[in-house]
């Protein structure tokens, strides 16, 4: 990598901490589009670094704990001006990800780099928010959570959340998925691009595809579901596959049961 490279690089990894540039944004149309040529840089930066030793400074004396990663991407360090909360127990925050102001992260969790979390935003023990997934303000993201990261291909959508979102333990939003203001996923949800939902209020299936992801309404409230699988041999067996379910829509009983205690923050 030449030295404008990595100043380059240097300066998208600035950019992205800061919150100006983000791997994807929300038109005015309300439609969100992946800016390919920030993911494009990002792998431009790990195809460009070596690997390198490095090691935390708050390790106590006497102990090491030492890390093998790009030498381009350190783990993110935060000032207390910053106002995020990393509430010690070995959770990660790798260079290039961008933590907005009132976000706290519960031990042990990891954001990955392009990653984009919003104000206010929880961040539970063991959960994962992946390269370039983009979360809003005021989410719950439940202990165990998977919110999946892409890179490649760099025009892919990578998994939104939108304001508001919570999201339940051991859920997994993959591939893309896009979840829209104030929807609710129960605990054990699991979405990709292709899962199919249905909607046992507005009675409509929901799909998607690899191309044009998967997307929940604003305010769906999802649960787990099953579904017959296709085939004689399948039924004669009494088979099912794994499907959502939107079973209602956000109102004052859901925004309770989902409240966030405000002493926490």
């Amino acid at each position: 990598m030449t030295k404008t490279d990595t100043l380059a690089g240097e300066a998208l990894l600035d950019a992205l901490e800061r919150g100006e540039v983000r791997a994807a944004e929300r038109g005015a149309d309300g439609l969100w589009r992946a800016n390919a040529w920030v993911k494009e840089g990002i792998l431009a930066v790990f195809r460009g670094s070596g690997l390198a030793l490095s090691q935390l400074e708050s390790a106590p004396s006497g102990s090491t704990a030492p890390f093998l990663d790009k030498s381009a991407l350190p783990i993110r360090r935060f000032a207390v001006e910053s106002g995020v909360r990393i509430v010690p127990g070995g959770s990660s925050v790798r260079r290039g990800a961008h933590l907005a102001s009132g976000v706290i992260v519960m031990p042990p969790a990891y954001v990955n780099i392009g990653a984009f979390v919003g104000a206010g935003t929880m961040i539970d023990s063991h959960a994962l928010v992946g390269s370039c997934a983009q979360v809003g303000a005021r989410c719950h993201v439940s202990a165990a959570a998977q919110i999946g990261g892409v890179l490649e291909p760099a025009g892919a959508r990578p998994v939104i959340l939108e304001d508001d979102v919570f999201v339940g333990g051991n859920c997994g939003v993959y591939e893309g998925v896009l979840v829209r203001e104030r929807a609710v996923l129960a605990a054990g949800v699991v979405l990709a691009s292709g899962t199919l939902v249905y909607d046992c209020v507005n009675e409509r299936e929901l799909r998607g595809t690899r191309e044009s992801p998967l997307e929940i309404p604003a305010g769906a409230v999802v649960v787990p579901g099953s579904r017959p699988a296709a085939g004689a041999w399948a039924r004669e067996h009494h088979l099912n596959v794994a499907c959502a379910l939107i079973v209602k829509y956000r109102d004052e009983k859901t925004d309770r049961a989902t409240a966030l205690e405000q002493a926490l923050r």
